[in-house]
């Protein structure tokens, strides 16, 4: 059964005059100032609800299969996930655990892609898509169909740490007539804080054929109906970081880590690179003395080819120049926590590449000055 725009008004309506009767008391209960008040329901069980409020508002009856394809599982039950009451996006929260944080004492941007990853995943199986790792749709199925990453944009305004609590929202839209992007938006759960936006865009491709493909009007029909229907964007400025294009690096690197091979556990359940791997990658041939002083606060990376498991990597890395001097950055989007003197921001460029010289990705980072270690924790 697919939800649309009057059928939704039913059903939301129908929601707020049976909250009691479907249950609420199965969901999860968090804690904010005044005790245990807030409540979370997994996005499964939500969607499941609302097909069921659905039919009541509409007259119409689920089917065996729908029913059994909603049922809450287990998994489902604890996770703090939970769809919007419009079904546009997908909330979930996170506890950063101990070993999810590095050498700041704060989370990693390899933890942070992690769960972002991990929410999208989340919220494509909340919807009925695919649980294989693909989240595809029942045309792309048969087609033999998936969804690649073309390019992956982060900002950290603020790093959480060991025991935070994070909350990531997410959503899918169109993106031309080749693809597909999804945005994330990550606050501090305590406060409501932005503490990092992210934006990505992804392409289809067939799975025997490794080819790229158009999107056709018959998939696009089916992820839509879960997309907002006017643009929304985690990074609405005019010219903002996420649009800029990354040239490539030329042979006079001044950094590099060559001789990387990828591990058993780099690969994901779908027998390639993750491509978390590529973050951590790009970061190895960073210089120590960067590292030391400055924290990443943007990531962007341009996916050009697949990795195989027994490929050989070499990652490079310059600082970027403008017309013979480093550049100099300005801010990041409104972030509170940007450096104040300019001075104190770094960029570099970066490029993956395989023995024999052939493109894996290019990527820009932004490091700003670190803060004082009493700020950390504030």
């Amino acid at each position: 059964m697919l939800l649309r725009g009057g059928a939704f008004s039913a059903c939301n309506a129908a929601i707020s005059e049976n909250r009691s009767t479907f249950g609420f008391s199965n969901s999860i209960r968090r804690k904010n100032g005044n005790g245990f008040v807030l409540y979370n329901y997994s996005g499964r069980a939500r969607r499941a609800q609302l097909l069921r409020v659905l039919a009541v508002a509409t007259g119409e009856a689920k089917t065996k299969q729908q029913e059994s394809s909603h049922e809450a599982t287990l998994a489902d039950r604890l996770r703090l996930g939970i769809l919007a009451e419009d079904g546009l996006s997908y909330k979930e929260s996170f506890i950063v655990r101990c070993y999810e944080v590095g050498i700041n004492k704060t989370a990693t941007v390899e933890t942070i892609a992690n769960l972002l990853q991990e929410v999208g995943c989340n919220h494509a199986q909340s919807v009925g898509f695919s649980t294989d790792g693909f989240a595809t749709t029942l045309t792309m199925r048969k087609l033999h169909l998936i969804w690649v990453t073309a390019r992956m944009h982060i900002e950290i305004y603020k790093y959480p740490a060991w025991s935070d609590v994070l909350e990531i929202e997410t959503w899918c839209q169109s993106e031309g007539r080749i693809g597909t992007r999804r945005d994330w938006i990550l606050k501090d759960y305590a406060t409501g804080e932005v503490i990092g936006r992210a934006t990505s865009k992804w392409v289809m491709m067939n799975q025997d054929t490794r080819r790229l493909q158009k999107v056709t009007d018959e998939v696009r029909d089916e992820y839509l109906i879960y997309c907002p229907k006017t643009p929304r964007l985690a990074f609405p400025e005019e010219n903002n970081a996420s649009l800029k294009k990354i040239a490539k690096l030329d042979d006079r690197v001044q950094y590099s880590k060559l001789g990387l091979v990828p591990r058993r556990n780099d690969l994901d359940m779908n027998h390639h690179v993750n491509n978390v791997t590529y973050i951590g990658w790009v970061l190895e041939s960073m210089p120590q003395e960067i590292i030391n002083t400055h924290e990443l606060q943007t990531i962007t990376l341009d996916y050009r080819r697949e990795c195989q498991q027994d490929d050989v990597v070499d990652s490079l890395t310059s600082p970027e120049f403008v017309d013979d001097a480093i550049l100099e950055l300005e801010g990041t989007n409104g972030s509170a926590t940007a450096a104040k003197d300019e001075n104190d921001c770094l960029q570099f460029l970066h490029l993956l590449r395989l023995s024999d010289g052939s493109e894996i990705n290019r990527g820009r980072t932004e490091w700003r000055k670190k803060p004082a270690k009493n700020e950390l924790y504030n």
